[in-house]
């Protein structure tokens, strides 16, 4: 897929929102395709008219994955918080007049949300999200389908997938072991699931190992 057309039809996306509706496009695919890059260029290539706000932000912290019982599942549905991020949506997507909407990121340094780490100015007609489930079927993450005006589904040759995400997982310091068992019961489990949600795509975007943008991380 030609970069130059993505960033075109995200301009146009953009150029579509009115002074009561913010346009919001999501980028969605498998962990390890190179969502966070493709979100973060044409965020940056549409700098005054884009801001990116990854879902990222709505994972649980450490502290509530424990209380759970699911830090050994972090990046799996459950160890998010849907309702919170549809709700944030809704509010980017109306747009109010003079008033700043600030949103959180996730810090993979210390692997944990921050509040209020992103700012969207009232003008900003073009919201970029990119994540895993924006796609799902079951509530409330279906919330999420209906917010967003458009979703891209990215797709890459799985095992260049599997090996960026264990180089990933190795240079935010898991041993190489520990890398590869965490991509194997965690990462492809949920790659799976996100496969099957793959027809609801506005777009197909497939990249070849030498095409695909690197993953965050990387």
């Amino acid at each position: 897929m030609d970069p130059a057309h993505l960033l075109t039809r995200a301009r146009r996306l953009a150029a579509s929102a009115t002074p009561g509706r913010r346009r919001l496009l999501g980028i969605t695919g498998p962990p390890g395709v190179g969502k966070s890059t493709l979100a973060a260029h044409l965020a940056a290539e549409l700098a005054g008219q884009a801001v990116l706000v990854p879902m990222d932000g709505f994972h649980l912290a450490e502290a509530e994955l424990r209380r759970l019982g699911r830090t050994d599942r972090k990046g799996a549905p459950d160890t998010f918080d849907p309702a919170g991020y549809a709700a944030l949506l809704a509010r980017l997507r109306a747009r109010e007049p003079g008033t700043p909407v600030y949103a959180p990121a996730f810090d993979r340094r210390i692997e944990e949300p921050i509040a209020g780490s992103i700012p969207v100015a009232p003008h900003i007609p073009l919201v970029i999200t990119e994540g895993n489930y924006l796609l799902l079927y079951s509530d409330p993450w279906a919330q999420v389908r209906e917010l967003l005006d458009e979703v891209w589904y990215m797709e890459l040759d799985a095992p260049e997938r599997i090996r960026r995400l264990t180089a990933r997982h190795e240079r935010f310091g898991r041993l190489r072991t520990d890398a590869e068992h965490f991509v194997r019961t965690s990462d492809e489990p949920n790659a799976r699931l996100i496969a099957t949600t793959r027809e609801r795509a506005d777009l197909v975007v497939t990249f070849t190992p030498d095409e695909a943008p690197p993953a965050a991380g990387e």
